[in-house]
């Protein structure tokens, strides 16, 4: 099932590059592995698939003591303060920062192994009240804040965006993060050079993919539906 699924979600994915007039090379699958069990990663694994997202840090690290492929993880969930020194050297993005008290902690517990965070800074751009993140009005403030602790480095910009039928309702929050990523860039911020932008998900990524997204976050369309543990 796994690899008749990412086949079509491959096929989506070249779609949308070329309807946007972009290389498939710009875009990174991130098969969102989590609550599936390692069989099915492996399943993934077999196709090409080497990076991977996880929500729980405890999910992330059982399955990092049985993988012990050199994979890429990413941290897509969000992420608990006292959490935050068991993902030091552990993966190649949070995706998930979405508050400056996490991101202090961050620099805290880096700093102490002198080991670099890669980051993404979330927005909340549909201003939902279930979700995290920054509003899109507080975010160069905040990125400006972040800019300064000195094992942090900010890569880029990361959205949720609703759960919706018609995907095509996403694409303004897709768009508006785009251009606030191009925005804040444009203020030529110390340390601040962003170009990733981490939007799209099973029910939308085609979309995101047209708005600019370079890292998709795709579960159950290759995975199936979430176990729930």
């Amino acid at each position: 099932m796994v690899k008749e699924n990412l086949k079509i979600v491959e096929e989506k994915i070249a779609g949308a590059c070329e309807r946007a007039g972009r290389d498939r090379k710009e875009v990174t699958l991130i098969a969102v592995s989590k609550t599936k069990p390692v069989e099915m990663i492996r399943e993934a694994m077999d196709t090409g698939i080497v990076t991977f997202g996880e929500n729980k840090v405890k999910e992330l690290l059982e399955k990092q003591s049985v993988l012990s492929e050199p994979l890429n993880w990413h941290m897509i969930g969000h992420l608990q303060r006292n959490k935050v020194r068991q993902l030091v050297g552990r993966v190649k993005r949070i995706h998930s920062v979405d508050s400056l008290r996490l991101a202090e902690q961050i620099q805290n517990d880096f700093s102490k192994h002198s080991v670099i965070a890669d980051i993404l800074v979330e927005v909340n751009m549909a201003k939902e009240e279930s979700k995290y993140g920054f509003m899109p009005e507080e975010t160069e403030d905040a990125i400006r804040k972040i800019a300064t602790f000195p094992n942090i480095r900010v890569h880029g910009l990361m959205t949720i965006a609703p759960l919706v039928e018609d995907p095509d309702e996403n694409r303004l929050y897709f768009r508006d993060l785009k251009k606030l990523l191009v925005d804040i860039n444009n203020k030529n911020i110390d340390n601040i050079n962003m170009d990733e932008l981490s939007m799209g998900m099973t029910g939308d990524y085609e979309v995101a993919i047209e708005e600019g997204a370079t890292y998709i976050r795709v579960g159950t369309g290759i995975f199936g539906n979430r176990i729930y543990l």
